[in-house]
C-alpha cells in the first residue's frame, strides 16, 4: 500500500519564478494495464504461471486413483476463478464517474500549493477539475480521483476503490485457497514418498520403469524422467514459496476482514495510524513556567522574529526556562502552561530571546 511514501512538503516550483521552466504535466492512468507497468505485476503473473505448471503438470498426476480427478476439479475451479477476478480488478477503471467522462489524453495540471491548501476542497478536485464524492481521493500514482479510495495496489498496478474492491478481495481470498490446495497436495506427495512410494506410481507409464528413484513428470502425455533428489528439490521449493505466499496473503486477508468489521478503508486506517497525536505518557504533566523578576544575560536574535520560527525555537529550548528568559511580558507571579506560552510567543511581536553565546 503506497499512500504516504511521498513527502507532504514537496511541491513543484512556481511557474512564475524567474529562470524556472513549467513542470511537466502527467497523464492519468486508466487501469492496471496503462504504462508504466510495475515489476510486481510480472512477479505475480510469473508466480501464478509457475504454480499452475507444477500443480497440474507434476504434482496432481502423481496422486492415486480417484483423488487425482478430485484434485484436478477443485484446483482448476479455484485457479480459474482467481484468474477471472484478478483480471477484473486490474482492468476496471476505479475512477470517479465525472473523471471517467473526461478525456484521459488531456494532461492533468500540476498542483500549486500557493493557490490551494488541498487537492480536493469542498468536494471539488483542483487537478481533475471535476466534482467528486465525499469518499473520493486523488491518487498520486494514477493521477486521478478514485471513487471510494481504499489504496493503490502495486501487484495490480491499479487503485482499489469502490468499483473494484470486491474483485480485489475475491482475488486475495481465491489466491489463499489455491495456495492452500497446492500445499496440501505437495505435503501429501512428499510424505507419501517416504512412507509408501508405490502409491505415487499408479500411472500406466510407470510399468516400464523398475527403478524407484525415477520420477516421471508432466504425465500422462510427456514423460520427463528425473531422479528423486531433483524432484524433491523442485517440490520443496514450490512448497516453500507456497507457504510464504500463503502467510502473506493470510495476513492481508485477515487485515481486510478487520477493516470490514470496523467499517474502515485502508486509507483511513493508515491515516489514523500515522497521523494521530500520540498521548502523553502516564504520570507526565505539562511543564509550568514561573515568571521571574530577574533575567540572566541574554541577547536578541532577529532571525527568529517569524512566528513559525519562534515556535520552533521555543520548543527546542529547555522546558524549565522561565518566561523572562524567553522574552515574554507577563505579570509577575503568574504561571502558564507550556503550550499557552507557545501561543503567547506567537502573538507578541518582539523577537525571541536566546541565551548568550547561541548562534544568532
Amino acid at each position: 500500500m503506497d499512500l504516504f511514501s511521498r513527502s507532504l512538503r514537496r511541491v513543484f516550483p512556481e511557474t512564475q519564478a524567474r529562470g524556472l521552466k513549467s513542470p511537466p504535466r502527467h497523464l492519468s492512468r486508466v487501469n492496471g494495464w496503462s504504462l508504466p507497468l510495475h515489476p510486481f505485476q510480472a512477479v505475480a503473473w510469473a508466480t501464478y504461471l509457475a504454480l499452475s505448471i507444477v500443480t497440474f503438470g507434476i504434482v496432481i498426476p502423481l496422486l492415486p486413483g480417484s483423488w487425482k480427478y478430485i484434485a484436478y476439479s477443485v484446483t482448476a475451479v479455484v485457479f480459474l476463478f482467481h484468474l477471472v477476478v484478478h483480471l477484473s480488478a486490474v482492468t476496471i477503471d476505479p475512477a470517479e464517474a465525472n473523471v471517467r467522462l473526461r478525456n484521459y489524453s488531456k494532461p492533468v495540471p500540476t498542483f500549486d500549493r500557493s493557490q490551494h491548501a488541498h487537492v480536493i476542497q469542498n468536494l471539488y478536485c483542483h487537478l481533475c477539475e471535476v466534482t467528486v464524492n465525499e469518499k473520493a481521493k486523488h491518487c498520486s500514482s494514477c493521477n486521478k480521483c478514485v471513487a471510494g479510495f481504499d489504496h493503490h495496489c502495486k501487484w495490480l498496478n491499479n487503485c482499489v476503490g469502490s468499483r473494484n474492491y470486491w474483485f480485489f478481495f475475491c482475488s486475495v481470498a481465491s489466491a489463499m485457497i489455491g495456495l492452500l490446495c497446492v500445499k496440501v497436495i505437495l505435503l501429501y506427495v512428499c510424505i507419501q514418498h517416504f512412507i509408501n512410494p508405490n502409491k505415487l506410481r499408479t500411472d500406466p507409464s510407470y510399468k516400464d520403469i523398475s527403478a524407484v528413484t525415477i520420477w516421471l513428470l508432466f504425465l500422462p502425455k510427456w514423460h520427463v524422467a528425473v531422479k528423486t533428489p531433483v524432484a524433491l528439490c523442485m517440490m520443496g521449493g514450490v512448497l516453500l514459496v507456497g507457504i510464504v505466499s500463503f502467510l502473506l496473503l493470510g495476513h492481508l486477508f485477515i487485515f481486510h476482514i478487520y477493516l470490514m468489521v470496523k467499517n474502515k478503508s485502508t486509507f483511513d486506517y493508515v491515516k489514523h495510524t500515522h497521523f494521530q497525536q500520540r498521548p502523553e505518557p502516564p504520570g507526565r504533566t505539562q511543564p509550568v513556567l514561573q515568571v521571574e523578576e530577574a533575567a540572566p544575560q541574554v541577547c536578541a536574535c532577529p532571525s527568529t522574529s517569524h512566528p513559525r520560527r519562534k515556535v520552533a525555537s521555543l520548543v527546542h529550548l529547555h522546558r524549565k526556562k522561565t518566561a523572562s528568559q524567553l522574552g515574554l511580558h507577563l505579570p509577575q507571579g503568574k504561571c502558564v502552561s507550556f503550550w499557552e506560552l507557545v501561543g503567547l510567543s506567537v502573538q507578541q511581536p518582539q523577537p525571541l530571546l536566546h541565551r548568550k553565546g547561541s548562534a544568532s
